[in-house]
């Protein structure tokens, strides 16, 4: 009974400490500071970039309608192609709403991303979507905004670019509403664009 009566008490006092030691790291002086990783509001955002016809942009240039953005880079073998038509299935499922939406397709590859290879990328796809490119330091500055990542990675024939594949929507206030994942299809992605245009689902075809 007595030897009972210990590892009955040891065993309490283990879960006792557990629950203090869980309280410390979650609620406690010990618990983490983690990053927000939802993006900034645009509004927040400090990058300047050059469209596919040589034309300014930055944050300033996503306000006033909803946004639509992609992060990605021309040589890209597969997520950046598919991902694109995508985005052009998805704009034509909305018609002429998708005049509305600002539609970004961002590079995180700069060295060979030209104004000239961007122009050229984005005609193989939906005329509203818009290519972005800019000094690395400046597409940085933009990737850090929207809580996105990319990284260089040598092949034995150069480099390729490994980045975030999520398509990220915006309201027309700048803030951010929700992301459409890689391959998402058609009818859960053109009701969440709808959504961030305050337009609702109706007429999704």
């Amino acid at each position: 009974m007595r030897r009972l009566a210990i590892l009955a008490a040891a065993a309490a006092g283990a879960l006792a400490f557990a629950l203090a030691l869980g309280w410390w790291q979650v609620d406690g002086p010990g618990a983490g500071t983690a990053g927000d990783p939802r993006p900034i509001a645009v509004s927040e955002m400090d990058f300047a970039l050059t469209d596919h016809e040589g034309n300014d942009v930055g944050p300033e240039s996503l306000l006033g309608q909803p946004s639509l953005v992609f992060f990605g880079f021309t040589y890209c073998p597969d997520v950046c192609p598919t991902t694109l038509a995508d985005i052009s299935g998805w704009l034509d499922a909305m018609g002429a709403d998708a005049e509305r939406l600002n539609t970004i397709f961002i590079s995180v590859d700069p060295e060979r991303d030209t104004v000239a290879a961007m122009a050229e990328y984005v005609g193989y796809f939906h005329e509203a979507i818009r290519g972005w490119t800019g000094p690395l330091p400046e597409t940085e500055k933009a990737v850090a905004g929207f809580r996105a990542t990319f990284e260089k990675i040598p092949t034995e024939d150069g480099y390729t670019m490994n980045h975030t594949a999520s398509v990220f929507l915006f309201d027309a206030e700048g803030r951010f509403v929700t992301t459409i994942d890689y391959h998402e299809r058609r009818e859960f992605a053109v009701p969440k664009i709808r959504r961030a245009m305050g337009a609702g689902s109706d007429g999704v075809t």
